[in-house]
């Protein structure tokens, strides 16, 4: 059976993670997971995942905007499609989460997350819909 893409799973809560992966190997994705900033990085780097799913509060408030700079700053893997994960729900609590465009955040989903939402942004960025610039052009 032939994959359908990596993703690398980064969040602190083992239940989460789990859920994640039975919903993403249903589909036949290969699945890699990290509790921690560094540990995420050290697979993105080793294995270079399709996605990676990224929990914005882990450990500390914003690890995962913290993960997604260092990415962006990192000529290796600022091509990785980055979805933010997040129970934030409030407004007040959004009011915590910074406004920064350069994060190339592709999706945001919130927890708990609608498995088909899940599958629907995933799929969208591991196989992307490629539109020939030179056809775009002649119309």
């Amino acid at each position: 059976m032939s994959s359908a893409g990596k993703i690398l799973v980064v969040d602190d809560d083992p239940d989460f993670v789990e859920y994640t992966r039975i919903v993403l190997e249903s589909q036949g994705y290969q699945v890699r997971t990290a509790s921690t900033v560094d540990l995420a990085l050290s697979l993105m780097r080793e294995e270079r995942p399709d996605v990676a799913l990224l929990d914005v509060m882990m450990s500390y408030v914003l690890d995962g905007l913290t993960l997604t700079r260092q990415m962006r700053d990192d000529p290796e893997l600022s091509k990785i499609p980055v979805i933010m994960i997040s129970a934030i729900v409030s407004k007040e609590e959004a009011g915590a989460f910074p406004a920064d465009a350069d994060l190339s955040i592709h999706a945001f989903l919130t927890k708990p997350v609608d498995p088909i939402d899940l599958l629907e942004q995933v799929g969208a960025l591991v196989h992307p819909i490629q539109v020939d610039p030179a056809k775009e052009e002649e119309s």
